[in-house]
């Protein structure tokens, strides 16, 4: 299954509502806004001191927060105040919002790393403001988005929209698609329309809009104040972005899906949840109604249709409807109309096809039968390769940094490879694609490491590399594995269930229960960010011991954040311990403290902290008393022992 490189962030955001007890007030909102509920009031829920403190939370590990904006700062700086000025710094800014201005930097497009895209980067302080209005409008919004929108949504992302776009393709027989690229779609969104789509949408609070209106409208340093767009790089751009987007997505439904019907077609619920609508479809099709479907990530989005006829009309239709509409222009160059069978039509990275392959009887009538083929495409394979070539330049020169320095290059690498194969093994023909770009690799690696290189011979594989183990093109440098890039297959896209909500209790418990599985987002972090004083061996089973312990705490049984992970030795290494998988153990931070903790103050504190029972109390003193402290004892036996 491809994971969703956000994965690991999104589970943390859902315990950190937990954490801070605002889980019930987002519950609250998202089962109000289902029943269209009208808020006037949201600014309770910004300015609440444990909604501050969950944004401050939520954004001090993204990779974003280390970047200052035209103040300089970044998260070091709130991170030096405590809880009561930061709480205080954002009341006091919200009475009389005025944001600061933005940073303006340039970025290559992933898609075409030779052009330039805009990012806005406000300050670390105007991003804390942007995360605590995002908490409380994001379940409001969830509940009035649609199913086929997939980008920047909690448990939704690419592996959804493709999983949705082969459905239509495969089993509705939907062959004619309308790519549309929307020009410059978040530099050219109306502030005005904006606002009044989210007062469409219920969130009627006046001060909260006028806040979000002073967000769009913030200076950006060294061009001014813009007249629209969405700047991209700010917490709450995506989330607007699908508030403007949204509107086109049940227009699109209403033409076809959404249409009211005389009769209520009864209809199975599928496995994802959602009721099968065939009959009336087919009821539908006797009419001179147009058919069309449209599946969205972000403002990358296609319409599939049946009747090329139907397209034509249809594409006509949402290129003025856009313009009237949103006022956002297409590009010319990049919309069209496309035969699946004839051509492929790009989306998300994949090229996507349909090929003949033998008969099928439909209504008695025997026709010619259609399947998915889907390929990499090139822009995406040369970025591929040119990023891989990147990271073994890394581990070329890395050398004479010394091992630890090496051994981070070489995981890089890894972490660079297993994340490309989970996410491009959804296409078909996925692993001809790689091949070509193997053999260029494969000599890029021979060449610039030349005999620091050598084959499998008594060298163990990680547990985490397990998948490879069967390849002949693994290699070495010294003890640290090399991960082939060419041995990847076929996996499908999955469906998300529409049980999977992060705003219902029942939503939640599925959330949780896929987490049972290995999180590789979590297992690339740690293969990225090894302990530097520590051996190869000790980072290698740390790596391992997370995945046998499926990244929960050896004592409380509690999933761990990558902050939250520690490797304790067993037998300490005064006493003769080493660094083998058998000596080590994965346990949250604080629990690594209370075994080695000596002070009863401390003592008590922590165990009060985690609510630790009698089994669990077993478990620790087993390691205390590995590493030479008393073990604790519990309260019925102090009592025993006075």
């Amino acid at each position: 299954m491809a994971v969703n490189p956000n994965k690991a962030l999104k589970r943390q955001k859902l315990r950190n509502n937990e954490y801070y007890d605002t889980q019930q007030i987002f519950d609250e909102l998202y089962a109000k806004s289902l029943k269209n509920v009208s808020f006037t009031n949201l600014m309770q829920y910004v300015l609440l001191d444990e909604n501050i403190k969950l944004a401050y939370r939520n954004i001090k590990k993204n990779k974003g927060s280390k970047t200052a904006g035209t103040d300089g700062k970044t998260i070091k700086h709130l991170s030096a105040m405590s809880e009561e000025k930061i709480v205080r710094l954002i009341k006091n800014k919200l009475k009389w919002y005025k944001p600061q201005s933005v940073r303006r930097v340039e970025i290559p497009k992933s898609s075409d790393p030779t052009k330039k895209r805009p990012l806005g980067i406000p300050t670390i302080t105007d991003r804390l403001i942007q995360q605590c209005f995002y908490q409380v409008l994001e379940p409001i919004c969830e509940a009035k988005f649609r199913e086929t929108s997939n980008g920047f949504r909690p448990n939704r992302g690419v592996e959804n929209a493709l999983a949705q776009a082969e459905k239509l393709i495969q089993n509705s027989n939907l062959h004619i698609v309308i790519d549309i690229d929307i020009k410059g779609f978040f530099d050219n969104v109306s502030h005005g329309k904006l606002l009044k789509q989210m007062w469409t949408l219920g969130i009627r609070d006046k001060t909260l809009i006028s806040i979000i209106s002073a967000m769009l409208k913030a200076e950006v340093a060294g061009i001014g104040f813009p007249e629209k767009g969405t700047p991209q790089g700010g917490i709450i751009s995506p989330l607007l972005s699908n508030i403007v987007l949204n509107e086109l997505d049940w227009w699109i439904a209403s033409q076809w899906e959404e249409i009211p019907t005389k009769h209520e077609y009864s209809g199975r619920i599928h496995t994802t949840g959602a009721k099968d609508r065939s009959k009336k479809y087919r009821a539908l099709r006797k009419t001179k109604l147009k058919e069309c479907y449209i599946v969205r990530y972000a403002d990358d989005f296609k319409i599939f249709c049946r009747k090329h006829n139907d397209a034509v009309k249809i594409f006509e239709a949402v290129k003025l409807w856009l313009k009237d509409r949103l006022g956002l222009d297409i590009s010319p160059e990049k919309s069209k109309i496309v035969n699946l069978k004839h051509n492929y039509s790009d989306f998300l990275g994949f090229k996507i096809k349909v090929h003949k392959k033998g008969k099928t009887t439909k209504n008695n009538i025997v026709c010619d039968k259609y399947v998915i083929k889907s390929h990499v495409s090139e822009k995406a394979l040369n970025r591929i390769h040119d990023r891989a070539s990147e990271y073994i330049k890394d581990i070329q020169y890395c050398r004479s940094k010394g091992e630890s320095a090496e051994y981070r290059a070489i995981n890089n690498y890894n972490s660079y490879i297993m994340g490309i194969h989970n996410y491009y093994r959804m296409a078909t023909d996925v692993n001809a694609d790689f091949q070509p770009l193997a053999y260029s690799i494969k000599q890029s690696i021979k060449i610039r490491l030349q005999k620091r290189v050598k084959r499998r011979n008594n060298e163990s594989i990680p547990r985490y590399a397990l998948e490879y183990a069967a390849s002949k093109e693994i290699r070495f440098i010294g003890k640290n594995i090399l991960l082939p890039i060419g041995y990847v297959s076929h996996q499908p896209p999955i469906h998300k269930k529409k049980t999977i909500n992060a705003f219902t209790k029942e939503g939640r418990e599925f959330i949780h229960k896929q987490l049972e599985n290995i999180d590789m987002s979590m297992v690339h972090a740690l293969m990225r960010n090894p302990v530097d004083s520590e051996t190869i061996e000790y980072n290698d089973n740390r790596i391992s011991l997370y995945i046998a312990q499926k990244g929960r705490c050896a004592i409380t049984n509690e999933l761990l954040s990558i902050d939250r992970i520690h490797c304790h030795h067993k037998k300490p290494r005064k006493q003769g311990g080493g660094d083998e998988y058998k000596n080590l153990i994965i346990v949250d931070k604080d629990i690594h403290v209370l075994i080695h903790a000596v002070n009863a103050e401390v003592i008590a504190r922590l165990i009060s902290n985690f609510k630790l029972n009698k089994q669990k109390i077993e478990k620790l003193n087993k390691l205390r008393v590995l590493c030479g402290n008393e073990a604790i004892m519990l309260n019925a036996e102090k009592d025993t022992e006075n």
